[in-house]
């Protein structure tokens, strides 16, 4: 059956408001490249948005989930608890920049980050939660809220749970300082949400959906400041650069600070569905017995997989490979923005192999133009590659690499992606 025929029957059965980034049907995937149904090869840049950072089916991580399911599959942790929780969970106590941590599990990036929450809410006894524009927390009625986006999350579905509130995140280049942001801060203390009322702010290293901002390193440290001064959770929602994608295991080591939460999931299952949130021991331990957990939380396969997944990135260095891929792409993109002959091309950002670049109007400008992302991603996938979309503003191409990506095909990707950023340029002029 073909490509076609499949989407025609996707769209029969499936809702409109689950939307697929591209138009063919997976048959099999193996590190990074993936074929469809019709034997078309596709390298792939966006690892299922960040979650196959050590490769589609590494042999490591299959065998280790192949071995979990010769033994059980599910009990539910909370009627029967099992080893490779307790071991995934001090693996990662001892490995998260926190002392004295504990760490519990869910199932996807939302319900960790919505359990951050709770824990924070449980531990201060406060209400009221700040995260920032941009910022992607998860599609639940919470992290719905504490998204920083209206389209396409929040659209027809409000109205939104209250004690959430956004400041501006601080991008310099489309005109909001660090300075600028902390000041909305204060003004958002002052008429809205009293520090004492606050449990959490909630933010991303790098903004995942939002357009792989990095948060300013000072930004970072001053918020930790006043979190200390006021009795506030600082959580960082690592759900999406977590576990090598920055070249480090979290994104939050590059900054020199502990955070008092982590939420995260994606990478850590390497395909296998877990999410968790890591966090200091006495916070942690706020909630009553029976607060948290879930039926399929800690899945004793997901478990397994994550400890692999955990021994890959150690044994293969993943975190210098993420900083090596990572130059490579930025590198690449800096010569393809000098070409006249490409879609304006505005910032570069990267940090490790979390990159990401942002189509403008005209060159050496920063005005958006999110018009030309849909032919860019068009014309690759023509070509064999397959890349993402984010960004506030709509106008940003993010690149996921698999970690484990051999540079022959990370080379080849990037001369198709330089393919399409040419290519579109002419049917633009064309039209």
């Amino acid at each position: 059956m073909s490509n076609a025929e499949f989407h025609a029957r996707r769209m029969a059965a499936v809702p409109r408001g689950v939307a697929t980034a591209t138009t063919m049907f997976v048959d099999k995937a193996e590190n990074a490249e993936i074929h469809d149904i019709e034997g078309n090869r596709y390298i792939d840049f966006a690892s299922g948005i960040a979650v196959t950072n050590t490769g589609h089916r590494h042999p490591k991580i299959m065998e280790a989930v192949a071995k979990q399911c010769e033994r059980f599959t599910h009990t539910a942790f909370q009627v029967a608890a099992y080893d490779v929780y307790v071991d995934l969970a001090e693996r990662l106590n001892a490995l998260a920049p926190i002392d004295d941590a504990k760490t519990i599990f869910f199932t996807t990036g939302a319900e960790a980050t919505e359990n951050a929450v709770k824990i924070a809410r449980a531990h201060t006894g406060r209400p009221s939660v700040i995260t920032f524009t941009g910022a992607f927390h998860g599609r639940t009625m919470l992290t719905m809220a504490m998204t920083g986006k209206v389209a396409p999350y929040k659209t027809k579905f409000g109205p939104m749970p209250g004690g959430i509130f956004h400041c501006p995140f601080p991008i310099a280049h489309h005109g909001v300082s660090e300075e600028q942001a902390l000041k909305a801060l204060d003004f958002l203390f002052k008429s809205d949400a009293s520090p004492d009322q606050v449990a959490a702010i909630v933010i991303e290293p790098v903004q995942g959906e939002g357009g792989f901002y990095q948060t300013p390193k000072s930004f970072m440290h001053a918020l930790r400041r006043i979190c200390d001064e006021h009795g506030i959770c600082l959580v960082a929602d690592e759900v999406q650069s977590g576990f090598a994608r920055t070249g480090k295991l979290f994104a939050i080591e590059h900054y020199g600070i502990e955070p008092d939460l982590i939420p995260v999931a994606k990478a850590l299952g390497g395909g296998f569905p877990i999410s968790g949130v890591i966090g200091k021991a006495h916070i942690m331990d706020a909630p009553d017995p029976g607060g948290l957990g879930g039926t399929y939380a800690g899945s004793p396969v997901a478990c397994a997989a994550a400890l692999a997944v955990l021994d890959v990135i150690e044994e293969e260095k993943l975190c210098e490979r993420s900083m090596e891929v990572g130059r490579r792409m930025t590198e690449r993109l800096e010569k393809i923005k000098q070409r006249n002959d490409s879609i304006p091309i505005g910032d570069i950002r990267g940090l490790g192999a979390m990159v990401a670049f942002e189509l403008v109007k005209e060159r050496g400008g920063h005005d958006p133009a999110p018009e030309a992302i849909k032919p860019v991603i068009e014309t690759a996938l023509a070509h064999g590659l397959i890349l993402l979309s984010c960004g506030f503003y709509a106008n940003t191409i993010r690149l996921l690499a698999p970690l484990t990506i051999p540079d022959a095909q990370l080379e080849e990707g990037l001369d198709v992606l330089e393919t399409a950023l040419t290519d579109s340029a002419e049917i633009r002029l064309a039209s």
